[in-house]
């Protein structure tokens, strides 16, 4: 109550508006919190990071990378660090999942692969923290902590351990052989608004300098809306065609771009899943359970498509008898 109080202040003050009025807005993953401000006709946002579990810097500086590339990222209109809280504009309440249809669906994800791309051209060494081995394996990790231990209760035999261990690896080295550019890094339905221009572009704070296929994938194979599969194929090659024309260096045979985005998608599934398991078993965050189903599907799917990846496929169908058999959300 007290951080609310003090954020009402602080509100107050930097619009000078002593009857402004705080609404919640949403809360996310993190610790992070915002807030819908009215100030007169005139609504704003206010993010409420607490400096001990959040640091509002990356924010800042991501979002004014990110509007210079021409990407349409909230303003940074008044910021107190120290306290973390921030004073944004507001891009409304209509996300693209809100939206999505199969009749708007090629308008709404082209905008969203137009912004992408500028964003990718925008990138260059040094302005952001490197995408790396450690991190990408890091990730890797929430799977089977999570995931298979935790909510699974899986006991995976020797050869079953070491096999995955050698997929974890196979798909890591994959990654890190990518061409590399600005990463968002949660660029899906959930973080982009219906705004003018299109997309409204939120939650980029965690943006790394990596793989340039992750966002593409983290945007089509969508934790929480999924398509056919020829439909996704078909957005996938007009990124491919739209990023080779603006000079990205993309894999110049749509095939091999096609792997590195398929493995890609591996390495994040593998990461939500442990996330998703994560914000349930230590967090209490029901919220995402539902989508778990959607996330594995697309990991069942494209392990069972290559040979390296196969032990995951295989122990993915025997974890999902398991699942059934004790009631699980698998």
């Amino acid at each position: 109550m007290e951080r609310l109080e003090a954020l009402h202040a602080w509100s107050a003050q930097a619009l000078a508006d002593p009857g402004v009025r705080l609404d919640v807005a949403s809360a996310d993953a993190s610790f992070r919190r915002y807030f819908r401000v009215t100030s007169g006709a005139r609504t704003f946002i206010a993010m409420d990071a607490p400096p001990e579990h959040e640091d509002c810097r990356p924010f800042v500086h991501v979002a004014r990378l990110f509007r210079a590339a021409g990407a349409n990222v909230p303003e940074v209109l008044a910021e107190d660090l120290p306290r973390g809280f921030l004073l944004l504009t507001d891009f409304g309440t209509r996300t693209f999942l809100d939206v999505l249809d199969p009749d708007r669906a090629d308008a709404l994800y082209q905008a969203a692969i137009t912004a992408l791309v500028a964003i990718q051209r925008a990138s260059r060494p040094g302005e952001l923290p490197p995408y790396d081995r450690a991190v990408l394996e890091r990730e890797i990790g929430l799977f089977p902590q999570w995931y298979l231990g935790r909510h699974l209760s899986a006991q995976l035999s020797a050869q079953e351990s070491a096999e995955l261990e050698r997929v974890f690896e196979a798909v890591v080295t994959c990654n890190l052989a990518e061409p590399r550019a600005w990463v968002h890094r949660d660029y899906h339905s959930r973080n982009l608004m219906l705004t003018e221009p299109c997309p409204g572009i939120l939650d980029f704070q965690d943006a790394l300098f990596g793989p340039i296929s992750y966002d593409l994938v983290s945007l089509l194979r969508d934790a929480y809306v999924d398509w056919p599969e020829a439909r996704e194929l078909d957005w996938v090659i007009r990124y491919w065609e739209h990023a080779r024309a603006a000079g990205l260096p993309v894999r110049p045979d749509f095939a091999d771009f096609y792997r590195d985005y398929e493995w890609m998608g591996v390495q994040r599934q593998l990461k939500v899943l442990g996330i998703f398991a994560r914000l349930w078993h230590r967090d209490g965050k029901d919220r995402y359970l539902a989508d778990l189903p959607r996330v594995r599907g697309y990991l069942r799917r494209t392990a069972g498509r290559y040979r390296e990846l196969a032990p995951l496929a295989r122990l993915i169908d025997r974890l999902e008898g398991v699942a059934d058999r004790a009631g699980l959300t698998f």
